[in-house]
């Protein structure tokens, strides 16, 4: 595993323990802290760092895209590295996730347990100030289907169990 060094500005960790909203802090430290992480991984992949001169570089920076990222503590904007001629890839994310898996699980645990998508929604407003819509909690739980279906159609001959026909009576 990589080993980074992270710089902390002491306005966030001024924020982060004095400000009003805990989670505004913890969300600004976290979009610092990823962001750094990001910029310390590309400089891995090109092999130099920022406007450095080096014989091994593989590719050159070719600036950055902003990607969102809804999680726990709201949302964040992540400053994502593209690099001329390559492709940066980021163990932090996946290409296309636009939310943090623990915030995926929890709302299909919610529908699995029949909350509706709509109250679904709903709730993930209230509770991380990010509303997503009835169709991404449905795309999210076509997730669910296989898995469903599954265990459904599971053998139960290796189950110990007594079968009783109640429909004859006495």
């Amino acid at each position: 595993m990589a080993q980074y060094q992270i710089n902390v500005d002491s306005q966030l960790l001024h924020q982060l323990f004095l400000g009003n909203s805990q989670d505004a802090g913890v969300a600004k430290l976290l979009e610092s802290v990823l962001n750094q992480v990001l910029q310390a991984q590309v400089s891995e992949q090109v092999e130099a760092d920022r406007y450095e001169r080096t014989e091994n570089r593989k590719a050159y920076r070719n600036g950055s895209y902003p990607h969102g990222l809804h999680t726990r503590v709201g949302t964040i904007t992540l400053s994502v590295p593209r690099i001329r001629g390559g492709k940066f890839t980021t163990e932090l994310f996946s290409r296309y996730q636009r939310s943090e898996q623990a915030l995926i699980l929890a709302m299909m645990e919610m529908v699995v347990n029949g909350v509706s998508t709509r109250k679904v929604s709903q709730v993930t407003e209230e509770l991380c100030g990010t509303e997503f819509s009835k169709s991404t909690v449905s795309d999210l739980c076509k997730r669910l289907d296989p898995i469903v279906t599954a265990w459904n159609n599971r053998s139960l001959a290796d189950v110990c169990s007594r079968r009783c026909d109640v429909s004859q009576g006495p």
